[in-house]
């Protein structure tokens, strides 16, 4: 399973980073200062570390000097916007670089984006009774596969990805279609209806009303 260090002081946002990377199937570790994220790199071994700036004890920046030579990709994460921060920050060795406040999609976008440059995400995903090798882009049942459209397998592939989170129809058009969502279109309401139909989900990927869908694990 992908390890993932969360070192944010901030207890809300914390909390909220680690439940939306355990929904999506990441073990996570958090701390709160810069002191005990050195401490925690020197016991133990992650995939990734999301890293705030305004740490107490040790900073963000200090901090990204011990854990350079490790070798492991770290994603600054901070409520300062300047752009010599964001720039400072990407010339130290940082993936990437996250203004907050975040969505939490663009978060976990921004998560695989680094793990799959680092070939560290996992090809296989067991979710719902269903088993999706992303490498050969193939999803089965009870080891018969089912044929799916490229677009079905892109909105499947959302969902199991962010399971017990509720998806608005504009972000499933955004990801999936790559453009801006026309109020009126039941595109999406057609594509998952087929979708849901084929994997056998019609019990766990339901609508919400006026919002759009989530996958109920």
């Amino acid at each position: 399973m992908i390890r993932i260090l969360v070192v944010e002081d901030e207890r809300p946002i914390s909390d909220l980073i680690r439940m939306s990377l355990q929904r999506a199937g990441y073990l996570c570790t958090c701390v709160y200062d810069g002191l005990a994220a050195a401490d925690t790199l020197e016991r133990e071994r992650f995939d990734l570390v999301l890293l705030d700036v305004m740490l107490p004890g040790v900073d963000g920046f200090a901090l990204m000097d011990y854990i350079r030579p490790m070798d492991m990709p770290v994603i600054f994460l901070t409520a300062k916007n300047a752009v010599d921060d964001r720039v400072k920050g990407l010339k130290m060795g940082a993936e990437d670089y996250i203004v907050k406040p975040f969505e939490v999609l663009e978060l976990l976008a921004r998560v695989e984006v680094v793990l799959r440059r680092y070939n560290k995400v996992d090809d296989i995903l067991e979710v719902g009774g269903l088993t999706i090798d992303t490498r050969s882009m193939t999803v089965t049942r009870d080891g018969e596969e089912i044929a799916l459209t490229n677009k079905e397998y892109e909105l499947l592939l959302l969902f199991a990805r962010n399971p017990n989170t509720a998806l608005y129809r504009e972000t499933i058009y955004e990801r999936v279609w790559g453009g801006e969502y026309a109020g009126g279109s039941r595109t999406v309401d057609l594509h998952v209806q087929r979708m849901r139909r084929k994997v056998g989900w019609e019990d766990k990927l339901v609508a919400i009303p006026k919002v759009g869908y989530r996958l109920g694990l």
